[in-house]
């Protein structure tokens, strides 16, 4: 693919989806409401995510020399993005997960392979022209190593770099730390700021997450919205209320989507109102069969009489 936009680094998993109601799921008998297969992770579903929404997206990480790996491949390769460059690994599939999807409102336990060691992405399979091809690379805290000497690159050949980063781990680990600096955008889950900068006080936490390194902080917190922030300013935007059937990935379409909007030359409030709105739309379905099109975003943004791009079609 010679005319790659995005490309993403990190995590790709394969899911398996299963919905249901009551902590008792599991229990011999139990049904279920529906069953899924689909891929997961958060940069493999923020590049399909944006290759849905109409950008070229590629995405470099690992899979495994099983079945498992070969369906996730398979996957990833029918949404379209381009898998030229991820690495197959001799070892079974480490990134198999799932994921009970809670019935009454879309929240989700997740329930990874236990995997003793996972085997990061070796920075020497890395390819530099590869990767500078593109204007945004995304990175998600996996494959450390690999995705600094990748944001480095971008860099040097001044494109940007988006980080996904979360506070689900506790504090930011030092290469977390080092991906901060890195990042052009961080765009992260509720708390981490708080977690990053030891600060309670959002305002001022992503005042000192600006000062490590991002030009741009956006913090999400679900159903309550995001806060932008960079120097000069500060907005809210409130989440599109929706009936959730399935909340899996809804963060990873947000991070998609809001770099489509970037392709677009839109504004960070532009942007940030997009991504909300795909990330709403995911929210009704199971899986990336919700990931929205381009079409279907504007048009919720439309009639829920949110601010729309100067030109849209």
């Amino acid at each position: 693919m010679a005319n790659l936009q995005l490309i993403g680094l990190g995590m790709a998993t394969l899911d398996i989806l299963v919905r249901g109601r009551g902590s008792g799921l599991f229990a011999a008998g139990a049904a279920l409401e529906e069953l899924v297969l689909d891929g997961g992770g958060m940069a493999c579903n923020a590049m399909v995510s944006a290759q849905k929404l109409g950008a070229a997206a590629g995405f470099v990480g690992t899979f495994g020399g099983d079945r498992l790996g070969q369906l996730k491949l398979q996957l990833l390769r029918e949404s379209g993005v381009d898998t030229s460059r991820i690495v197959q690994l001799e070892a079974p599939d480490d990134q198999v997960v799932l994921v009970h999807i809670h019935g009454n409102d879309g929240e989700r336990s997740f329930y990874p392979v236990a995997i003793d060691l996972r085997q990061s992405l070796d920075p020497d399979d890395l390819d530099r022209a590869y990767l500078t091809r593109a204007g945004y690379l995304l990175i998600d805290g996996a494959h450390e190593e690999a995705a600094l000497l990748a944001a480095q690159w971008m860099h040097a050949a001044s494109k940007q770099v988006m980080l996904d980063a979360n506070a689900t781990h506790g504090p930011p680990s030092a290469g977390m730390r080092r991906l901060v600096a890195a990042s052009d955008f961080l765009i992260c889950s509720t708390g981490f700021c708080q977690a990053l900068t030891g600060l309670e006080d959002l305002p001022a936490a992503a005042q000192g997450a600006l000062s490590s390194g991002p030009r741009v902080v956006v913090q999400t917190h679900g159903a309550g919205g995001c806060d932008t922030f960079t120097l000069t300013q500060s907005f809210h935007t409130p989440a599109f209320t929706v009936q959730a059937l399935d909340t899996t990935g809804a963060g990873d379409v947000f991070h998609g989507a809001y770099l489509a909007a970037l392709l677009e030359g839109w504004d960070l409030k532009t942007a940030a109102e997009f991504a909300s709105a795909a990330a709403a739309l995911k929210c009704l379905k199971m899986g990336r069969t919700g990931y929205p099109t381009r079409t279907e975003v504007l048009e919720l943004m439309r009639q829920s009489g949110r601010p729309l791009p100067s030109s849209w079609d």
